[in-house]
This record gives structure tokens, C-alpha cells and sequence, in this order.
């Protein structure tokens, strides 16, 4: 005789955008007390987006709420587009008292207690911010078979990466990630990833995934144009980054692509080669030639809510 069937209702916002079908969707479920790891796993693998994020009480008390996160295919400790993601259908919710201009909690995950904010205007949440760890620059890449290895991976010459006269360098906010800077628009354009060599590459260099950046935007308005590759962790290429986003935003910082002033602010966008156009907004402030804080941010669009049986 089967068991009781459950019914769980989830909710999915596009995040980094201000318009459906933009940006990159996650899946919020509010209610993931009584749920298994198993099953954790399957309703991520069912959603089958980049990221479902589960709510969770806290262990800390300071903190609001426990996120855990899960692609397709395994949990991560942290992210950056759930959590915002999450935050916002939480105050759709009514779930946080929303104070204007800005309201401020702490949410925990598997790496620690974060702050988050919440820019309110009459009512309406206009945007969501997270604040990530500090950056550690975990080296360059300088072998020069390895630096034809990623250019081959991509599909592009290495000079298009050398050219630059900036690094390959792995750089973490919470998640390693190797910052691979190209000459040109065009070139970041036409990458076809190579899936296999990329997976090895991020097993090599104890990565999660590859973001590609130039300084040659699309948008007028924007600082940089990115794409992020993470087949490692089952997302081949990923609308809207908020984590990889902190680790270029330190990496655009420490290595003066980019005017440097106390808070440098940064528009990376991305997933334009996915159809699904994304701004996301990153703050580096420094003091004394020394990074004090990363902040990722961006508006978010309620798209859809359901239910769950099984």
C-alpha cells in the first residue's frame, strides 16, 4: 500500500531582472522542515533549475531563516541568486517585517550567518542584497599548456585570453571560481564550452565553474559582459551568477580593470547568450589598497507558485 501522499507548495522568481523571463529562475520552497536529504535532492533534480533553495529554521538564533541549496545534482554550500531569490518570496510572504528604506536580516547557510538587505519603497521590495565573505585570491594560472587547455575548452585562441594583460585567477567569495578575462565581446559571444574539458579543468584547479568576462558590454550602462560555466556541479552555462559575481568583483578590483574608489560599484551583465538578459549589481569596498566587503544585488520577479505531491 503506498504511503500518504504530501503536498508542498514552492514558488519560483526570476532574479537579477525587472521583467518576467528574465534574469536566472529559482525555486523557493518556505516549508522544508520534515524534508529528507533524499528528498531535498529529488525536488531540485525535479525542478531542474540551476538552483532550488529550501528554508530551513536556524541553528544560529541571530539569524532569520536557514537556506540550503541544491542543483540538479548536489547541494552546495553557498550561492548567490537563491538566497536572493529566497529573501524576496519570503517578504512577498509576509514572512519578514519589511521596514523602508532598508530592511536587514542575517540568514545562515552551510558556510556561516551573512547579512541581507532588502530596499523597500512604499511597500514594494525594489531590490535584494547579500553580503558575501571576503575575497581570497587563491593564485593565477600560469602554465602556458594550462592557459591553451581553458582557451581550447572554450573554443577560443589564447591569445584572446593573454591579450588582456590580466590574470586567469581563481577567486573565492564563498565559492572558488576561475576568472578567465577575453579581448572581445564577439569572442565572449561565440563560446561553444566544451563540457568534459571544462568539468576537468574544475576538478584540476578545485574550482566549481568558469566565468568568462570582458570589458566590451552590449548595454551602455553595463561594466562588464559575462558567461559562467559550472558542469561540474550540472549547470552547463548559468543565466545570472551572484556568487561568481562577488569573485569578479574582487578580481576586477585587485587587478585595476576597473577605476577603484572606497565603494566601487560593478554591472555585470549576463545570460545573454541564454535569452535571459541579467543585471546584476555588485559593491567592492575597500580600504587601504585592502578589500573590506563584497556585496551582490539585483531586482526580482515573482514568476510563478505551485505545489508539490508525492
Amino acid at each position: 500500500m503506498n504511503p500518504e501522499r504530501r503536498t508542498l507548495k514552492f514558488y519560483q522568481a526570476d532574479v537579477f531582472t525587472d521583467v518576467p523571463f528574465g534574469g536566472n529562475p529559482v525555486a523557493v520552497v518556505p516549508d522544508a522542515v520534515e524534508l529528507s536529504d533524499l528528498e531535498l535532492q529529488q525536488i531540485a533534480r525535479e525542478m531542474n533549475l540551476s538552483e532550488t533553495v529550501f528554508i530551513l529554521p536556524p541553528m544560529d538564533p541571530a539569524a532569520a531563516v536557514k537556506v540550503r541549496i541544491f542543483t540538479p545534482t548536489q547541494e552546495i554550500p553557498f550561492a548567490g541568486h537563491p538566497v536572493l531569490g529566497a529573501f524576496f518570496v519570503l517578504g512577498k510572504l509576509g514572512r519578514l517585517t519589511l521596514i523602508e528604506p532598508v530592511t536587514r536580516v542575517l540568514h545562515e547557510c552551510n558556510i556561516g550567518v551573512f547579512p541581507v538587505e532588502l530596499h523597500v519603497r512604499q511597500g514594494e521590495i525594489d531590490r535584494v542584497v547579500m553580503s558575501q565573505p571576503l575575497p581570497q585570491f587563491l593564485g593565477p594560472v600560469e602554465p602556458v599548456e594550462d592557459l591553451f587547455e581553458i582557451a581550447k575548452a572554450l573554443g577560443l585562441s589564447k591569445g584572446l585570453i593573454t591579450g588582456t594583460k590580466f590574470p586567469v585567477e581563481v577567486v573565492s567569495t564563498g565559492l572558488p571560481v576561475m576568472i578567465v578575462p577575453v579581448r572581445t565581446l564577439t569572442a565572449v559571444r561565440s563560446i561553444v564550452p566544451d563540457v568534459t574539458a571544462i568539468k576537468n579543468l574544475c576538478e584540476r584547479y578545485g574550482v566549481n565553474g568558469i566565468m568568462v568576462f570582458t570589458t566590451v558590454t552590449v548595454e551602455e550602462f553595463s561594466t562588464v559582459h559575462t558567461r559562467m560555466f559550472a558542469p561540474a556541479v550540472g549547470v552547463v552555462e548559468d543565466p545570472a551568477t551572484g556568487s561568481a559575481s562577488g569573485a569578479l568583483g574582487a578580481y576586477l578590483v585587485q587587478n585595476g580593470v576597473v577605476e577603484v574608489g572606497p565603494t566601487t560599484e560593478i554591472v555585470a551583465e549576463q545570460g545573454y547568450e541564454l535569452d535571459r538578459p541579467s543585471r546584476i549589481l555588485i559593491q567592492v569596498e575597500s580600504d587601504d589598497d585592502a578589500i573590506q566587503a563584497v556585496k551582490v544585488g539585483g531586482q526580482v520577479v515573482m514568476m510563478m507558485e505551485g505545489a508539490l505531491t508525492f
